[in-house]
């Protein structure tokens, strides 16, 4: 078997230094080695700095991507941080869709040599990638998750991640991830109008998160900020702002109005999938 292995960073590869926990070149790597079946051979692509999640983003998506493209027969492990292992979870399962690849996405709560969970999630991922499903995977827990509907729900547990259920990805518009500017905005009560309209006029697009299955404030104001910019050709895409269940336009009258501007309906997708929706078609 061929195996990549790309690090990116997280708290499963960091160590113990004077200042607190840090990444430590290498730890990931070697503890990968010793744990692959004999006969299997293993190319490494760490990234340098090794990064917190926090900090990944679109470049680094395409960097994923071009690395996972660049080794067609090899089987895939990706080792990353939890805080937005939703976001690179959906996006490398829909920039992938209809490449017919594996990718095992893996990272812990606990940092290797802890007592904690990164070692058996590391037995799981590379028992995961020999595997021959297409999609994108999380190895955590015990559990091998669909990556393209991640949520963290808990911020501390092993057993941090949930897979909210989405439709089948198909093949996207692009393959990679533009510069361009999107945001997820939550919709609240009291939002201002103007500060809407102020943070839509930066954006070439946006996610939207409403009420339940599908309302919004009454608010002509808010509901003409959203209308005009739709008519001024900038995307919006709304998901629930529940984990579960979805979106059902024309459920409840407080909707109408919302629906009306002309905003896109996102059904089951989650923020980050939605987000990743708007960047790739």
């Amino acid at each position: 078997m061929k195996l990549l292995l790309i690090h990116t960073g997280g708290t499963i590869g960091m160590a113990e230094t004077p200042e607190g926990l840090a990444p430590l070149k290498g730890l990931v790597e070697e503890a990968i080695a010793v744990r692959l079946p004999a006969g299997t051979a293993l190319t490494a692509d760490v990234f340098e700095p090794l990064l917190d999640s926090a900090d990944v983003g679109r470049i680094h998506w395409n960097r994923m991507l071009e690395t996972v493209r660049n080794h067609q027969d090899a089987a895939v492990i990706i080792t990353h941080g939890t805080d937005t292992m939703a976001f690179t979870g959906a996006a490398l399962s829909q920039a992938l869709a209809g490449e017919n690849r594996r990718v095992i996405l893996c990272g812990s709560m606990l940092p290797l040599g802890h007592a904690g969970d990164a070692e058996a999630n590391l037995d799981l991922a590379i028992s995961a990638a020999q595997g021959q499903e297409p999609g994108v995977f999380l190895a955590f827990a015990g559990k091998l998750l669909s990556a393209n509907g991640l949520v963290k729900h808990q911020s501390h547990d092993a057993d941090a991640f949930r897979s909210q259920p989405q439709a089948m990805p198909s093949p996207p518009k692009r393959s990679i991830f533009e510069d361009r500017k999107l945001a997820i905005l939550t919709l609240s009560p009291g939002i201002p109008a103007e500060a809407l309209k102020a943070i839509l006029d930066t954006l070439d697009g946006a996610v939207l998160r409403i009420f339940g299955a599908g309302t919004a404030m009454n608010d002509p104001e808010i509901l003409q900020v959203l209308a005009a910019a739709v008519t001024g050709g900038k995307r919006l895409r709304a998901v629930s702002q529940c984990e579960a269940g979805g979106l059902s336009p024309g459920a409840y009258a407080a909707g109408a109005g919302l629906w009306s501007t002309g905003i896109e309906n996102g059904g089951m997708q989650t923020p980050e999938a939605a987000l990743v929706h708007l960047w790739l078609n």
